[in-house]
């Protein structure tokens, strides 16, 4: 590695290069902050040890002009005045590590090797955050639809609060896109955006998850887990389908809400939390309250701000785009190339009701890349129940009964409730249960 070292002790700066050199380092040793400043704008170090009492100058000083010229570089303090506020203060503003004077060979190495295995795992993290980019879609949140603008500005606007947020929506429409778009602007995004899946365990190994446990607090319970709380610590914590949250849980997580605290499973001793919670689901919670499937001191707890995500089909601006964006990331993967999509192909995209929403898109656009032979994706691309569902339009060769069917599928998707379908299409709720059974 490249070493500078910033100490106004001739002999130290001897003993040191002589050290770091017989470690194979690149050295270069200056007696002033002033001078180091001159070396940083030549050249790139990697590690700059620093000493803390320096002649006429404050060491603190020279370490934050160092961080602001090469935030890249690793600042070790070495210092004879060896005090638990000067380390304190130093590592808060940035330094690496802390020694004290005098230290031994050994020492320096052994601090070497660690900011050596730090670079590798930093480079290593950078590497992954890369090729998951290369793999994984970015999020797109842009929208031409005025409902999904309403919610995208006051989603925007919760971000900043660490007010608790409800996102409701069907399956698919992005609920957990939008709560990772409000973690990363939020003040909290440089700690971490942890997710809960919520009906994924059993109660018990959900419990484990989200509080962590100790070792034998019960049968393979070999080491303490920390667990999602305090992984998120500092952060935000996602609880995804928070309407499948067993109500065992649904109290300790009623008191993490309230006072912050939570136990550990198998563990006495209160713990403290710093995080901020969004929760998602596409479950009617205002009705599992009343049918006893959820505390209703936890709903309104949680319901602090709502946001309801609207379905792909009430959004049908912004379809094409989506679908566009869609087709360039999934070609670029299989190494295609498409000249877009057909007029057939966008009118059967556009006459489908799209239960499953985006998620559902997603997956119809890899497949139609994946089997599709020609430059451009046709309605042949498409699977077989939108090119059915796509001939399903008034004036088009179908029967009454079908066209019927189809308009009570789109109404019920669209309501929250069987009552609230009923009375748009002016039926009797038992009339449309039984209909929508059969259907």
């Amino acid at each position: 590695m490249r070493i500078l070292v910033i100490d106004d002790e001739k002999n130290i700066r001897r003993t040191m290069a002589m050290a770091l050199e017989s470690m194979e380092h690149e050295v270069i040793c200056v007696a002033s902050g002033r001078e180091g400043f001159s070396e940083i704008q030549r050249a790139t170090f990697d590690v700059v040890f620093l000493d803390l009492k320096l002649h006429q100058e404050n060491g603190l000083e020279v370490l934050e002009a160092i961080l602001r010229l090469a935030p890249e570089a690793a600042v070790v303090i070495v210092t004879a005045f060896a005090s638990i506020e000067t380390a304190v203060a130093s590592m808060r503003l940035g330094a690496f590590d802390y020694l004290p004077k005098p230290c031994t060979p050994e020492q320096v190495r052994q601090l070497l090797a660690k900011i050596e295995k730090t670079r590798r795992l930093e480079s290593r993290v950078a590497a992954l955050e890369s090729q998951l980019t290369a793999e994984v879609q970015e999020i797109d949140l842009e929208t031409d639809s005025p409902l999904m603008q309403s919610v995208v500005a006051m989603a925007f606007k919760a971000a900043n609060s660490d007010a608790t947020v409800l996102l409701l929506g069907e399956s698919g429409t992005g609920k957990s896109v939008l709560a990772k778009a409000m973690h990363a602007r939020s003040p909290r995004k440089a700690a971490g955006f942890v997710t809960v899946s919520c009906p994924s365990l059993s109660h018990e190994l959900l419990e484990s998850e989200l509080f962590g446990h100790v070792k034998g607090a019960f049968t393979g319970a070999l080491s303490d887990t920390q667990g999602k709380v305090a992984a998120a610590e500092g952060g935000t914590l996602f609880l995804d389908e928070i309407g499948d949250l067993p109500l065992v849980i649904q109290a300790k997580l009623l008191r993490l809400l309230q006072e912050r605290e939570y136990e550990r499973v198998g563990e006495t001793r209160q713990r403290r939390a710093d995080v901020r919670v969004i929760s998602a689901t596409n479950r009617d919670l205002e009705q599992a309250v009343r049918d006893g499937r959820f505390r209703e001191d936890l709903f309104y707890r949680l319901n602090v701000i709502t946001i309801r995500l609207p379905p792909l089909r009430d959004r049908y601006q912004d379809l094409g785009r989506i679908a566009g964006r869609q087709l360039d990331f999934f070609a670029q993967r299989a190494g295609k190339q498409f000249r877009g999509f057909s007029p057939a192909a966008i009118d059967a995209m556009r006459s489908y009701h799209w239960p499953g929403n985006l998620r559902e898109l997603r997956n119809l656009i890899e497949r139609a890349v994946i089997l599709g032979s020609g430059d451009q994706i046709d309605l042949s691309d498409l699977t077989e129940i939108i090119q059915t569902r796509s001939e399903l339009r008034v004036g088009g060769r179908v029967t009454l009964e079908e066209i019927e069917n189809e308009h009570i599928r789109r109404v019920i998707s669209n309501s929250r409730t069987i009552d609230e379908a009923a009375a748009v299409l002016g039926v009797d709720p038992a009339t449309l249960y039984r209909r929508k059974k059969k259907l």
